[in-house]
């Protein structure tokens, strides 16, 4: 318990300071906001009242306040170019991204662990040189580059191959399931290839570790054969580690989608943040990244409290240290 609120504790301290450092950043950056927002030749009428309707007129300290009671209380502000609450905008774009990130994530896993495993179990010299060559390709492959010969083979009209299709998402949403999975197959391929790579070679460095160690040994010792072993015992006792990088990994997609969404033409978070900055809402993209920022400390703390639980030498030592203090 002493674990958990010191976590929450830190949550909420670089949540104050990530939403200090984002509200002082528009204010500082050359130029008004109210002028950015309201372009070049706008008359000086119209940037005073959008000053006037932003607040922006009154100081700063109250300005903050004002924003962060909003939050509280779940307003998140409207876009000043739609009309639309930003928290209803980030919603219908969550249903785009998070499921592109959760099939991309399902993706790495399905290849990345797997390939990571056989690196390490196989014997061949060669076969070992082949896995790690390929583990650097992958992760050297930029995303757009990826994204691009997956729709020159796999998509619809221009590909060898038409069977996805590689522009837009389902009109109607969720509604029709089958049209918003199909849309999402080529995006996800070319953002889970890439990071299967990158789980590869962590699923090989640390499995690879625990194969030369005491406890693949006991378990050989005690009739296991090396495969067994290395499977049975070592892959589990590197969940932890696994689990840790996956969270991690889940939450760094969310900006590294962004450019698979665009190239996919994709109405998700990345590709509606990037519209949001080219049209200068810039209110909206203050809380938008807020909200990126709370949900990117949120992950790193379920994935502390969950490493915590898996591996019970951390809590042991946790216990051994509040004891000794």
């Amino acid at each position: 318990m002493r674990f958990v609120i010191r976590r929450l504790l830190l949550f909420m301290a670089a949540l104050f300071g990530i939403s200090v450092c984002l509200f002082v950043a528009l204010r500082i950056l050359p130029g008004d906001v109210a002028s950015v927002m309201a372009g070049l030749n706008s008359p000086p009428e119209r940037v005073a009242a959008l000053r006037e309707q932003l607040g922006l007129n009154r100081p700063l300290v109250a300005q903050y306040c004002d924003w962060i009671a909003a939050l509280c209380r779940g307003d998140f502000g409207t876009s000043i170019l739609t009309g639309r609450s930003v928290g209803s905008l980030v919603a219908a774009r969550a249903s785009v991204t998070f499921p592109l990130i959760v099939m991309g994530l399902i993706v790495a896993m399905a290849v990345g662990i797997p390939l990571g495993c056989a690196a390490v179990l196989c014997r061949s010299r060669a076969l070992r040189s082949a896995f790690h060559i390929m583990s650097i390709i992958g992760g050297s492959v930029p995303a757009l580059w990826g994204g691009l010969l997956l729709i020159l083979l796999f998509s619809r009209g221009s590909g060898l191959i038409g069977v996805f299709p590689s522009q837009g998402f389902a009109p109607d949403g969720w509604a029709d399931s089958g049209r918003a999975l199909a849309s999402l197959v080529l995006p996800a391929l070319a953002v889970g290839l890439i990071v299967a790579a990158g789980l590869m070679r962590y699923t090989r460095a640390a499995l690879g570790d625990l194969a030369s160690s005491g406890y693949v040994a006991m378990a050989m010792a005690c009739g296991m054969t090396r495969t067994e072993a290395v499977l049975r015992v070592g892959l589990r006792l590197a969940v932890p580690q696994l689990v840790s990088v996956v969270g991690l990994t889940f939450a760094e997609m969310i900006t590294g989608v962004m450019v698979i969404e665009n190239l996919f033409a994709l109405p998700g978070i990345g590709n509606g943040l990037v519209i949001d900055v080219g049209n200068r809402d810039l209110i909206a993209v203050q809380s938008e990244l807020l909200m990126l920022a709370a949900f990117f400390l949120a992950v790193g703390f379920l994935v502390d409290v969950l490493h915590r639980l898996l591996d019970p030498r951390l809590q042991t030592s946790g216990d051994s240290a509040a004891q000794g203090g």
